[in-house]
């Protein structure tokens, strides 16, 4: 196994002056042991599922990491017991260190690491509450994207998928078993939930022999250049005897098994209607936005930028009467996103550091899955590969509006691919890459999304009038989260709600009311999370006064990586360089 001494800039770069400042060789030693704690730790969570070990590294012998087990993981009772045994031991381990000898980089892990298995122990108390089955980010609608994005680099990455595509039936199968623990608690989706996951599965086989997984499969292969013909002929009919006779039934079955289970939910409403629905909550949205403050100051937090926001607009309209109409048909020049992307990456350098100079590449989500994924996505490269970033669209997506410019901005530059990169160039351990903070990661890209309008060419009044009715849209979605699922509103006072503010179909509110019934919390890790950025802005300013500066500062946070925003704030100024 190597030493900290051998890890690459993608995993963890000591910082000298940390070191030097003690000039203690009982420092350096606790510091070394601790980069070995880590190392271990990453190695041990990244091997217990194929799929997180393939995405995260392109070269896992490089970090001492060989002969793994193939897995799509486990969700079994036994398994949540193991990691709840896991999770004691590595935070009894972690609390053999003494954070006074360890370096600033990694007084800064072990704070985000400590919270973050504190998170995980809380997690535990409420197993059953979790859903693998969410229409948009379950596991049968994300499953079939990162098949479909399964990297070869080496003859023995086609090898390992063509082994780890069929065990997707017995996977589902352990899914299955949860969700029959999950109906005889009580606690199974609703009806209305299940009828789209039920109708999603059915629709997955389809394609029959046009199926995506069949056809990139097939590219993937014939691009492979270590192959003779011979080779990739019988590599192809291998994958598509296992995609038809596999992972087509897998899919059926679960269909089936979920239409056995239908009229089971006790709950068409929010998570406050099961016992201890309000407790889970607040774990979600803790999870969820890394936002430490209560429910209740998160409303108030909600509800006063939404004032402060449509006062704002209110004024720029009063003085130009035309700027909302005007607005409302402003349009792209080139809808071609990687045009977009580099005119983004361009005029945001006045704001961001450089970014880095990392290739991309930009496809469209399959029409079969257009329905139930995002308008875009992005595929998080390995830590040991810059060069590996996808960004995925979705052809419903109207690529003529400013909110397709600001998607791209959201998912490219400045958003979630940028973020990922830099943050990797900075040094972070290879343990972070694995600890999941989806506010800050989601909060950035909102963040960086509402000043992308400034980039579009626009009249700045018109661009800060757009970002301001974004920014008042998302906040009606966050209310309604925490009205539907803390303070247990009804669909009619949801719909009530939003008829106050102008959105009056109540179809459309119907949609959004079953959404947020089936995705708690996630509207919360995009706005909270923004408003985290924007408060840490404020301090930033308060704190450095004259030192502030705009591309310094979002370096600090870039540098500081995904982490609860407490300690993003405690470590702020630290890590600061002008």
């Amino acid at each position: 196994m190597p030493d900290s001494d051998s890890f690459n800039s993608s995993e963890y770069k000591s910082d000298p002056a940390d070191n030097a400042s003690s000039g203690s060789s009982l420092n350096s030693a606790q510091n070394a042991a601790f980069d070995e704690f880590l190392l271990q730790l990453f190695r041990s969570e990244i091997t217990q599922n194929t799929i997180n070990l393939h995405f995260s590294l392109s070269s896992p012998a490089s970090y001492g990491i060989t002969d793994i087990p193939i897995s799509l993981g486990g969700i079994s009772g036994q398994a949540a017991e193991q990691n709840r045994a896991a999770l004691e031991n590595t935070v009894a381990a972690l609390k053999h260190f003494n954070t006074e000898k360890l370096s600033k980089t990694q007084k800064l892990t072990y704070d985000i690491l400590s919270d973050y298995l504190s998170m995980e122990q809380k997690g535990t108390d409420f197993s059953l509450y979790n859903e693998y089955l969410n229409p948009s980010s379950g596991i049968q609608a994300q499953l079939p994207v990162l098949y479909e994005e399964y990297r070869f680099y080496n003859e023995d990455d086609i090898k390992t998928y063509l082994k780890l595509l069929p065990l997707t039936g017995s996977y589902f199968e352990q899914i299955i078993d949860f969700e029959k623990e999950k109906s005889s608690a009580g606690l199974f989706m609703s009806d209305a939930v299940c009828k789209e996951v039920i109708e999603q599965c059915s629709r997955f086989a389809d394609d029959g022999d046009d199926h995506y997984l069949i056809l990139t499969f097939n590219k993937k292969v014939d691009d492979f250049k270590d192959l003779s013909d011979e080779q990739k002929t019988a590599y192809k009919k291998q994958n598509e005897k296992i995609v038809k006779e596999m992972i087509f039934p897998a899919y059926t079955s679960l269909a089936s098994s979920l239409s056995s289970l239908l009229g089971s939910g006790k709950n068409e409403k929010g998570l406050c209607y099961l016992k201890r629905g309000r407790d889970y909550y607040k774990y979600l949205v803790y999870e969820n936005t890394g936002c430490a403050d209560s429910i209740a100051d998160i409303e108030t937090m909600i509800g006063q930028k939404r004032l402060s926001d449509l006062s704002e607009a209110a004024a720029l309209t009063a003085s130009n009467p035309d700027l909302w109409t005007d607005a409302q048909k402003l349009s792209l020049s080139s809808a071609d996103p990687t045009s977009v992307l580099e005119l983004l990456k361009e005029r945001m350098q006045s704001d961001f550091p450089k970014a880095p100079d990392v290739s991309y590449s930009v496809s469209y989500i399959e029409e079969c899955m257009e329905d139930y994924l995002a308008p875009a996505y992005y595929i998080t490269a390995p830590i040991d590969d810059y060069n590996a970033n996808s960004i995925y669209i979705n052809a419903k997506t109207d690529a003529t509006t400013m909110r397709y410019f600001t998607t791209l901005a959201h998912e490219g530059f400045p958003g979630h691919l940028y973020q990922t990169i830099m943050s990797y160039q900075s040094g972070l351990p290879a343990i972070r890459s694995i600890l999941n903070y989806p506010g800050y990661v989601e909060g950035w890209a909102t963040y960086v999304e509402m000043m992308s309008y400034h980039y579009a060419g626009l009249r700045e009044d018109a661009a800060t009038l757009l970002a301001l009715n974004q920014s008042a849209l998302l906040s009606l979605y966050a209310s309604t989260d925490i009205g539907i699922h803390y303070d247990g509103w009804s669909l009619a006072d949801t719909i009530k709600f939003w008829n106050d503010y102008g959105i009056s179909d109540p179809d459309t509110i119907a949609e959004i009311y079953r959404y947020i019934i089936s995705e708690p919390a996630n509207y919360l890790r995009y706005y909270v999370g923004y408003l985290q950025f924007l408060e840490l802005k404020e301090y930033a300013k308060e704190t450095l006064g004259n030192d502030y500066n705009e591309a310094a500062f979002h370096q600090t946070l870039l540098s500081i990586g995904p982490a609860p925003f407490e300690t993003v704030k405690k470590y702020l100024k630290e890590f600061y360089q002008k």
